[in-house]
């Protein structure tokens, strides 16, 4: 389903993108960073896309971290990126394109908690484009993490 032209979206996000999530998965596995992918609630209905990366490329103090991927019919989708710290606390992201009355559609909910929100901007909103861009985040967040040990 192409997105209508400019920003004249619905106020929903729409069904599942189940192809779009489906050719999502096939890159993801095929990156290093990631151990392994999951469809939920299943892979004949997927409404959501889990990544878990490698957490061998982070400290022994974050042993679990994923991606967790939505994607909509109407270009419209969620990337949230999760850290889960031995501490008990978590540090996560958050990349958002969908209906919202308090920022713009396209948005970026900012580390450690996601509570601030800023605009996000995308040369491209291809699915490939975006995810190119989400782990190229997740490779300077990774590095940062080392650079401050």
């Amino acid at each position: 389903m192409a997105p209508p032209p400019g920003d004249s979206w619905p106020d929903s996000t729409g069904p599942p993108d189940r192809q779009t999530l489906r050719l999502l998965e096939r890159h993801l596995t095929s990156d290093a960073l990631v151990t392994g992918t999951k469809f939920e609630p299943d892979p004949y209905e997927p409404r959501q896309l889990q990544v878990s990366l490698d957490s061998e490329r982070y400290s022994e103090s974050i042993p679990i971290v994923r991606l967790d991927i939505r994607w909509f019919t109407t270009g419209d989708f969620s990337i949230h990126y999760i850290e889960d710290h031995t501490d008990g606390t978590q540090w996560e992201c958050r990349w958002d394109r969908h209906p919202n009355p308090h920022t713009t559609r396209l948005h970026f909910h900012q580390p450690p908690t996601t509570d601030e929100i800023t605009e996000l901007s995308f040369g491209s909103l291809h699915p490939l484009e975006v995810y190119s861009t989400v782990l190229g985040a997740i490779e300077q967040r990774i590095e940062s993490l080392w650079s401050n040990q």
